[in-house]
């Protein structure tokens, strides 16, 4: 009897441990996965469609092309139309050889350096979580982009409201978009450029307005004109402007700290923040994007948790862009599992 039962452990013992070895290959595969999410290639590739650095392709071009310069934007961009302004620049609807392409010029030169910044950081960052750059021309200051006919993350409940893409409103497009807006975030928290804090997100429409929704439903980030770098190694952090910030979506240590005892703001005296700032603001930011849709309400309940998390109110306690990424991974498969075991009973 002690003889069979150790024939019996002999064998279920190999069996036990190659199911643990699998469990935890598979844990590390998954967690290498997103720890390179959309990071940068070292390899001088844009990963928007395989071409070499410094070269785009449109969705219908057959062949990558280098990226455009002053003579070719002169005489082969031809504007249509007026299709945003800000403070820093004009965007136009163009056209570029049978191609529709968004044309930004500099708004006014207050502000050069500031489109300059975003023109740097559209060069270094270029990849599938980034607009794609079609060229530019600093003689006069204007930037050529891929153009995205549904416009920023603000119309995603008009486009969905659209008879062609009603079927499209779920819960599971709609968290696939979330995750793309972590996806971002972590990126610019890792990205080849350094770890970059998203500035231009004082408010919600604000910070919605800086990604655009993609024909295949998915996001990419626009606006890079303010992209402080953070440096734990220097103890350089960040300060989103020499202005006093103020509501309850900007994150509590960007608010002005003596604002109770009836200090005037003073920019000098207001203390620096890293880009924990960004997490503070993704509950409402997801809570945007999944609106009212069926099932959305699920979604909520199951990243109450990571939420709370993201609203600590010190910022060293919230979690990372990436920890946000793997919670809302796992509440994705979770949900679907808990859907299918409901289907399997009916």
């Amino acid at each position: 009897m002690g003889h069979h039962r150790s024939s019996i452990t002999s064998l279920v013992f190999p069996v036990v441990m190659g199911c643990l070895a699998a469990l935890m290959l598979s844990s590390a595969l998954i967690y290498l996965y997103l720890e390179a999410v959309h990071q940068s290639d070292e390899q001088l590739v844009n990963t928007h469609a395989g071409c070499l650095f410094q070269h785009f392709k449109l969705p219908a071009m057959k062949n990558c092309s280098s990226w455009l310069q002053c003579s070719q934007i002169k005489a082969e961009v031809r504007k249509i139309k007026l299709i945003g302004q800000g403070a820093v620049k004009k965007v136009y609807l163009a056209e570029w050889r049978g191609h529709k392409v968004a044309l930004s010029e500099l708004a006014s030169l207050e502000y050069r350096e500031d489109f300059l910044h975003g023109l740097s950081m559209l060069q270094a960052l270029q990849g599938s979580l980034v607009v794609q750059l079609v060229g530019f021309c600093l003689e006069e200051d204007t930037v050529v982009s891929q153009h995205h006919p549904h416009g920023s993350l603000l119309n995603l409940k008009g486009v969905l409201a659209q008879q062609k893409y009603q079927h499209l409103n779920t819960w599971h497009i709609r968290l696939r978009l979330a995750t793309d807006y972590i996806s971002i975030l972590h990126y610019l928290h890792n990205s080849p450029a350094g770890r970059r804090v998203m500035c231009d997100s004082n408010s919600l429409e604000k910070t919605l307005s800086q990604f655009l929704l993609t024909n295949d439903f998915h996001l990419v980030v626009n606006d890079l004109d303010a992209l402080p770098e953070v440096n734990p190694s220097r103890g350089a952090l960040v300060k989103c402007g020499s202005r006093e910030l103020t509501g309850q979506f900007v994150a509590p240590e960007q608010l002005w700290p003596f604002r109770g005892s009836g200090q005037p703001f003073s920019d000098d005296l207001m203390p620096p923040y890293d880009e924990k700032t960004d997490i503070w603001k993704i509950p409402d930011i997801t809570q945007f994007i999944m609106g009212s849709t069926q099932g959305g309400d699920l979604v909520q309940f199951h990243l109450f948790q990571i939420h709370k998390e993201c609203k600590n109110l010190d910022p060293k306690l919230r979690p990372s862009a990436l920890n946000v990424l793997k919670a809302y991974t796992s509440v994705y498969g979770a949900i679907v599992r808990e859907n299918s075991g409901y289907r399997d009973m009916l």
